[in-house]
């Protein structure tokens, strides 16, 4: 491709699968893709308040070792049934990662761990994952970094983030009017919640998005927007997961004219990413449910088999161990889903009591 020399200062040049090719390939039979239907939908009754569960975005910070992944969507998929009543669960399944600097860019990208990057094949094996959760009953959550990306993934996500660094971006917003699933917009990495409103009232709109097509050309298409975008609290220069900022968020929201109802993520600023610090923020969170605060719609957590992280080396990987942020190990991870489970038990105790027959 020689004419790209003139506008790509580039060591290699690849063409990008077909997009028809790529979801073909995966053969994800009828039944999935209802299956992920049914789990948006639920999401989306959970963000507007019409079914009173908390939702939980579970899982490692980001997805490096398919094998370990699989054992805890299966983990998950033993322990979802007791928690069926109050907490839905969704797997994080995170195949990109932002970075500040430098460092890996994310499984889909360089899915060999060794700064090669093989966009063919990490799509491959992450569209695999994603089929693979998803047959296991675990809805699946990620994060949209790459718009040039997302549209390779997204038939298998139910549920989608933006972002700290990229709620302010304009094709960001435009993917998140394109996609059928839940959005949350994180607030900026500074604590800006006012950029996340902006961002849902953008996404709310028709926009005109470029995708990959078939052939190799791409489409443009007018997006219908996307009613079910919401606000993610992660924390900034301070955490910002308290009463106070959960109704100030809440109040701004509404003075915008949208649902009050947001999500808190118990990870990134307000953890200090310190993973164990995720049981204070998620205490704190219960508190707040059982005080009668009915605008926490989800919650975040990072998680994974082993807690901590680890660097990437020439030392062999330590086998379910996040490679970026921390995460809490499994027993903490159930520790963690109790607590939520409990508060939302009493919440539901407390609206509908029982009575007794005389």
């Amino acid at each position: 491709m020689p004419h790209l020399s003139k506008v790509i200062n580039a060591t290699s040049v690849k063409a990008l699968p077909d997009l028809r090719a790529a979801q073909e390939i995966s053969q994800v039979e009828e039944s999935v893709y209802r299956f992920i239907n049914e789990q948006r939908n639920e999401i989306k009754q959970i963000l507007s308040g019409e079914d009173s569960r908390l939702l939980v975005i579970i899982g490692p910070c980001s997805i490096h070792d398919l094998e370990a992944a699989m054992e805890y969507a299966s983990r998950l998929a033993k322990v979802q049934n007791q928690y069926q009543n109050s907490l839905k669960i969704v797997m994080r399944t995170y195949f990109e990662k932002p970075r500040t600097r430098n460092g890996w860019k994310g499984y889909i990208v360089d899915p060999d761990l060794n700064g090669e990057f093989d966009f063919e094949q990490g799509l491959s094996r992450s569209r695999a994952l994603l089929k693979s959760v998803l047959q296991l009953g675990i809805p699946t959550a990620t994060e949209f970094l790459d718009t040039n990306i997302a549209p390779y993934i997204a038939d298998l996500v139910c549920w989608g983030a933006i972002g700290a660094r990229t709620t302010e971006s304009q094709p960001h917003r435009q993917l998140a009017s394109a996609l059928d699933c839940p959005v949350g917009f994180k607030n900026g990495t500074d604590g800006n919640t006012a950029i996340a409103i902006d961002a849902i009232h953008a996404a709310r709109d028709s926009h005109l998005f470029i995708v990959p097509g078939t052939h190799g050309s791409p489409t443009a298409v007018q997006t219908r927007g996307n009613q079910h975008c919401h606000i993610i609290l992660r924390g900034g220069l301070a955490p910002n997961y308290s009463s106070p900022h959960v109704r100030s968020s809440a109040y701004h929201l509404e003075h915008a004219k949208l649902s009050p109802r947001l999500v808190v993520d118990c990870s990134h600023g307000n953890s200090g990413k310190i993973a164990k610090n995720q049981l204070n923020v998620v205490k704190s969170i219960s508190d707040q449910l059982i005080a009668g605060e009915e605008n926490i719609a989800g919650v975040m957590c990072e998680s994974f088999l082993e807690g901590g992280s680890q660097k990437l080396g020439r030392q062999p990987l330590t086998y379910g161990r996040s490679i970026t942020d921390e995460c809490l190990n499994w027993q903490d991870t159930i520790q963690f889903l109790d607590t939520l489970a409990e508060a939302v038990e009493y919440c539901h105790q407390a609206r509908y009591p029982k009575t007794e027959i005389a």
